[in-house]
């Protein structure tokens, strides 16, 4: 059965493999689920409702909420009609809502929890967008009532518009978070999006209709919505998380096969983990950081030798076992995008039997465009995979990265002046900086407008220096500084827990963290961590003095974006005195 437009997979999921559980969610404490059949059911009612409601092909609807198998209905529901969604990020202000509630010109808003909907109410004052709600809250429309007004409806009138629907329809509207200014609407259609499920599925490599998949990176992500319809398209079953406090509870319950992550999630688990290692006494704790060192020297694709492995193959009986189960046991692919991953922390995963696999790409390229082939022979660390089928990539003079294939996105909406900024010839400019090895192997080495020079000349990549900064289990967040300075300096974040436990294990008392930052000993053991890192970089590029900051960087403080990416500019602002003083 051929795939042309995204709601064709419901009728593909069916056909091919009629699940029980197509979604899931843990409602009072049990999993509710939905099967293959109850989707369709449910999506079509939801389609006639919308028709019922006034809503029409070319119509735009938000939706703000956390992941539930109700986003996925609207989306998919929307499709079927011609409607367009525009799913935003609950974490945004309600200005930013107002913005793009405006600038897309939306009808129709459905919003998660009690909190999203107090922003949205303050955003459409002065409108007649309505508002429905997933969660019954006063006030608010439900948003079973609109599969209500569907019940009544003629399936054939919604057939009819669904043969009308065209592969190269307009789909979706997504508000990039961006670094700097106005999130712009990245259109894309059926598509765009197809083409990126079909040329990753080669690189999944779980069974199909068999697995499972936990779902927690946010819907309204191209990344987390183009991987839900290849999990769909594979008839891998999708459950979703309660939050993200709940993750390790629910990898434990669910058992998943596969699930995407960003590396930021990956590193809170490995310094969890290694937290529990220094917990340990004698014995135990030697034989711990044996494996965790066996680990950090793993190659993937090269052999070390008889020793090594029966080592490592010891390592994973009597330690990475525990590792695997805490993840629920049966998982066979991690998925990691969005921002780099510390190589170090590939290493140590696969070597623990656990293939975390980097891919490459932007909301603007729907989004993958390059991905890890997930096996041992064809991973290689330290870089986002390969070229995904059908996508060119060629590096510009400047080593900038450009993009042509069926996944670039149609331009960005009522701003035709910004596509053509990035899109020129047909090949789409990412801003970011890479290199290809092997033919088809892709590097990313920094981001173009991030990029500074320091007053002597020399140019300074911030990313990778961030990245391996970060490898500090005392660290959790660091920015490098030094635009047209004599030399490059740091803000630092600590990792009050990793501090904690330094402490603990040096007998320093512990009072607050603000107070623990200004101790000189504390200021001391920063100097040597800088020190140790320092050694992979050039003499230019060492960070030479550093300021350490009481409070972690976040999305509603405005210094991350909701991709958890440094707002560089915000963080220079807020912080130029901080600044300032380490250049006196």
């Amino acid at each position: 059965m051929q795939i042309n437009r995204l709601f064709d997979i419901i009728n593909y999921q069916i056909a091919t493999y009629d699940k029980q559980v197509a979604f899931a969610e843990k409602k009072d404490g049990s999993w509710k689920t939905y099967s293959s059949k109850d989707l369709k059911g449910i999506v079509d009612n939801l389609s006639l409702g919308f028709l019922a409601g006034g809503i029409s092909a070319g119509d735009k609807v938000a939706i703000i909420s956390d992941n539930r198998p109700q986003w996925n209905f609207i989306d998919l529901a929307l499709q079927q009609i011609g409607a367009i969604s525009v799913p935003m990020y609950p974490t945004i202000s309600a200005d930013d809502y107002k913005y793009i509630f405006e600038h897309a010109e939306v009808k129709m808003a459905f919003v998660g929890s009690e909190e999203i909907f107090e922003k949205a109410k303050i955003a459409i004052e002065g409108t007649s967008i309505e508002l429905y709600s997933f969660d019954q809250i006063a006030g608010c429309n439900y948003w079973e009532e609109v599969s209500q007004k569907g019940e009544s409806g003629n399936l054939a009138d919604l057939e009819a518009l669904k043969d009308n629907a065209k592969t190269d329809d307009l789909f979706t509207i997504i508000y990039t978070s961006g670094t700097t200014g106005r999130p712009k609407g990245v259109m894309l259609s059926h598509r765009n999006v197809i083409h990126n499920l079909l040329a990753v599925e080669d690189r999944m490599m779980v069974p199909k209709g068999i697995s499972k998949a936990l779902s927690f990176l946010p819907l309204c992500h191209i990344y987390e919505r183009t991987g839900s319809f290849c999990f769909m398209y594979m008839g891998v079953s999708i459950y979703y998380a309660e939050s993200m406090e709940t993750i390790g509870d629910n990898l434990k319950e669910v058992q998943p096969q596969v699930f995407n992550t960003v590396p930021r999630l990956l590193e809170k688990v490995y310094d969890k983990i290694v937290a529990k290692g220094y917990e340990l006494t004698g014995l135990k704790k030697s034989i711990f950081f044996w494996a965790l060192n066996l680990g950090l020297k793993f190659e993937p694709n090269k052999s070390q030798g008889f020793w090594y492995d029966f080592q490592l193959n010891l390592a994973n009986k009597i330690i990475f076992s525990k590792w695997r189960e805490a993840l629920g046991g049966n998982v066979m692919q991690i998925n990691s995008g969005a921002s780099a991953l510390q190589p170090r922390l590939a290493r140590v995963f696969w070597s623990a039997g656990i293939p975390v696999c980097e891919g490459y790409g932007l909301t603007e390229t729907s989004p993958v465009v390059s991905a890890s082939v997930c096996t041992l022979e064809d991973i290689r660390i330290g870089f986002v995979g390969k070229l995904v089928k059908e996508v060119q990539v060629k590096i510009a003079e400047d080593g900038e990265i450009l993009v042509k294939g069926p996944n670039v996105m149609q331009g960005y909406f009522k701003q035709p002046d910004m596509t053509q900024e990035v899109i020129k010839d047909g090949w789409f400019h990412t801003g970011d900086i890479g290199e290809l090895h092997e033919g088809d192997y892709l590097k990313i080495t920094d981001r173009k407008k991030e990029m500074f020079k320091t007053s002597g000349g020399k140019y300074i990549a911030p990313q990778p220096m961030e990245n391996k900064f970060k490898e500090s289990t005392l660290i959790e967040q660091l920015i490098v500084v030094g635009e047209n300075k004599n030399f490059p300096a740091a803000l630092i974040v600590p990792s009050f827990d990793g501090l904690r436990e330094y402490c603990k294990h040096k007998d320093i008392p512990y009072t607050s963290d603000a107070e623990m930052i200004q101790k000189p000993e504390i200021l001391e053991k920063y100097q040597r961590e800088l020190d140790q890192l320092n050694k992979y970089f050039g003499k230019w590029e060492q960070i030479k003095k550093f300021k350490l900051l009481p409070k972690v960087w976040g999305v509603e403080s405005g210094e991350l974006t909701p991709t958890m990416k440094l707002k560089r500019k915000v963080i220079h602002s807020k912080f130029a005195d901080e600044i300032e003083e380490l250049y006196k």
